[in-house]
């Protein structure tokens, strides 16, 4: 297997892709004299306000290193060890963080049946069982995640029905948004329509895979529900001492419309990507493409071929489907160049 070269943009990953220029001089900007660490700083105060901005003035907003320690603490923070959280069964916190949100939570995490990506309500209810039973967990957390991990977008419709489920049975709907940009320039939507305005508690916000050096956010919709967010965030150690430079990225991120041109055309980039492998005889895109991700199904024999010149995952072994994603620094060159790979190594 390749891996890419300084000179070569791969499809693997959104968090294969540089920084965004932007970006970098932001950081770059936040490199002057010395401010008080831990968040007690001007660079912070002001990405805060550029959350409120887009979410609205009454939220509670903490910065993170990663995306898991986003998703984990934000879970924590709304549970106890006796508690489930309810999620797909490909869910990013069920299947790629290693049991953190478990071992961390103490809570039951419960797949549920996914259906393009999706858990739908039907699922939901079946799973919301046991409630005032002391033998069972009680299921106290909706998870879904926007845009999901095929690849598609949950509709506004899909998220509130689940928002209100949740809500009306004493519970919470938590979203894992490292790819919320690419979900609300697909959508059409701003920030705070495609997540506070539909019922979502508490929001996991990406900028890693939208063009940011390192550095997560999670957006409290209740201020409330943060109460104990401070200590659960420096024992978890995701306190940043120099948060500025997390703080900073963010700012540039939300300023200008940067997260949407990002995700715009890193979006833009997957449809075309989808157009031209769509012509290879032998590739079968298998979920709509509706965000930055293109899965497809290639013969077996061609999985290695491409990886020779190009480093991907390949998403379900048995079924020979394998992930391609797009970045805000992908370019149609780069598709071109990718897809003759392609075709070459499909034709055998």
């Amino acid at each position: 297997m390749v891996q890419n070269s300084s000179g070569t943009r791969s499809f693997a990953s959104d968090n294969n892709a540089g920084v965004h220029p932007e970006i970098l001089q932001a950081i770059g900007r936040a490199n002057q004299g010395h401010v008080v660490a831990y968040g007690a700083d001007s660079y912070t105060r002001s990405a805060i306000k550029k959350f409120e901005e887009h979410f609205g003035q009454d939220i509670a907003v903490f910065f993170t290193f990663n995306g898991t320690g986003a998703n984990v603490l934000s879970l924590q923070a709304l549970t106890r060890p006796f508690h489930s959280i309810l999620c797909s069964a490909y869910a990013h916190i069920y299947t790629d963080e290693c049991g953190a949100p478990e071992k961390h939570t103490g809570c039951k995490l419960i797949p549920l049946p996914q259906e393009n990506g999706k858990i739908r309500l039907d699922s939901v209810r079946h799973a919301y069982h046991g409630i005032g039973d002391e033998h069972h967990s009680q299921p106290r957390v909706i998870s879904i995640t926007q845009s999901t991990e095929m690849g598609t977008v949950y509709r506004p419709e899909e998220i509130q029905a689940l928002s209100q489920f949740a809500h009306d049975n004493g519970m919470f709907l938590h979203m894992d948004g490292a790819r919320i940009a690419n979900a609300a320039a697909a959508l059409g939507q701003n920030l705070r329509q495609a997540t506070r305005d539909l019922g979502v508690d508490v929001l996991s916000f990406g900028g890693t895979k939208n063009g940011i050096l390192g550095g997560e956010a999670v957006v409290f919709f209740q201020p409330e529900l943060s109460q104990d967010f401070l200590y659960l965030r420096k024992q978890s150690m995701q306190l940043a001492s120099k948060m500025r430079f997390i703080a900073a990225q963010f700012e540039a991120l939300l300023t200008g419309d940067l997260w949407r041109r990002s995700a715009e055309h890193a979006n833009r980039m997957a449809r075309l990507l989808e157009m031209e492998v769509s012509r290879i005889p032998g590739v079968k895109i298998v979920w709509k493409v509706e965000a930055n991700g293109v899965f497809a199904q290639i013969p077996a024999h061609s999985i290695e071929k491409i990886n020779q010149h190009y480093f991907f995952y390949t998403w379900m072994e048995e079924e020979s489907i394998v992930r391609w994603m797009c970045s805000f620094d992908t370019t149609e060159e780069d598709v071109r160049d990718f897809v003759k790979v392609v075709a070459e190594a499909v034709k055998g």
